[in-house]
């Protein structure tokens, strides 16, 4: 059995579809903007702890071959290096930057975590030795050589990790950006279905007007054709042709049973006519015999009188079908 839907039902439903899909893209339009402001910064810090690396490697040097005990820069660097791991690691929220966002970055950074503790307590060591007023130059000839092997190191590290981040970030931005497609190409689809349920609705309310117009022209109401509407899934279409076919079917039917009421008169009232006659007749041959004449002219009476009733009852059909013409007519006009 087909399933029937109505028409003010698939409105609301495609009217909700389209609403929910414009809101969807809106939405995701938004969040892929501000995902975008927030990957953008992320990759920024990962990035600058790339730079951070370098500007320790290159402050340790300069002090360790220029004898220069300032260590301001190097301090200021390894801060920002710890907090720019820190905020990575865990996130901040002032900034809106979620923590690690996958597995795979998470993993990567306990690998920079590891090698930093590293590098860090050498730079700790180096700064301990070049304080110191004793004669340790291999010891610290030792460290500046761990120092560079290690930066290189953790420079290769801090450099996969921004990798990492910018093709997670590009994996996102593409996935929105295909969710944004389909939601573009399913509005499309959802407008184009509308167009054709529209075209659909319309077509039928045509058909009822030309039918309509039809029925306003027609003079001869004494038989009505029902409407014919290829609507199986419209249920207020269904109902509409339904109801009007029903009222024409009973106004046909009305119609069939006065005319067949008013031929059987016209046919008893032939008949009586007939035996009128055929009395008449009886009448002529008997007119001598005093009580059969009376007898007989009652008879004719009777009969004279029952003729008048089936004429009568053949005008009062008469009067119901001009009553029934004219209800016809009344519907034609108010249907126009």
């Amino acid at each position: 059995m087909k399933k029937v839907t109505s028409i003010s039902k698939k409105i609301r439903i495609l009217g909700a579809l389209l609403i929910v899909l414009m809101l969807s893209v809106i939405a995701t339009t938004i969040y892929l903007n501000q995902q975008n402001a927030k990957d953008a910064l992320i990759i920024n810090i990962a990035g600058k702890q790339r730079m951070l690396t370098q500007k320790m490697s290159k402050n340790i040097f300069y002090i360790h071959y220029s004898s220069n005990k300032d260590f301001y820069e190097l301090n200021e660097a390894v801060d920002e290096f710890i907090n720019g791991l820190n905020t990575l690691r865990h996130g901040d929220s002032d900034k809106g930057i979620s923590s690690v966002p996958t597995y795979k970055i998470s993993t990567q950074q306990i690998v920079i975590n590891k090698l930093w503790e590293e590098f860090h307590e050498n730079i700790q060591n180096f700064k301990l030795l070049t304080l110191s007023d004793e004669n340790k130059n291999p010891e610290l000839d030792r460290i500046i050589t761990s120092i560079y092997r290690e930066n290189t190191i953790l420079l290769d590290n801090v450099d996969k990790l921004v990798t990492m981040y910018t093709n997670f970030s590009e994996e996102k931005t593409n996935f929105i950006k295909l969710f944004q497609y389909a939601s573009g190409l399913t509005l499309l689809l959802l407008f184009f279905y509308a167009l054709l349920q529209l075209r659909m609705i319309e077509s039928h309310v045509d058909t009822f007007m030309q039918y309509s117009k039809m029925l306003l022209n027609n003079e001869d109401v004494s038989k009505l054709t029902p409407i014919k509407l290829q609507a199986e899934s419209e249920v207020e279409i269904i109902e509409v042709s339904d109801t009007m076919n029903c009222f024409i079917n009973k106004v046909n039917s009305a119609m069939d049973c006065s005319n067949e009421a008013i031929l059987q008169s016209e046919r008893a009232s032939s008949k009586l006519e007939e035996l009128t006659d055929e009395f008449d007749l009886i009448i002529d041959e008997l007119k001598d015999k005093s009580l059969a004449h009376k007898h007989l002219n009652n008879s004719e009476d009777i009969v004279i009188e029952s003729t008048e009733d089936l004429i009568n009852s053949t005008k009062k059909l008469s009067d119901l079908k001009a009553e029934l013409t004219k209800l016809t007519k009344s519907c034609q006009e108010n249907m126009s």
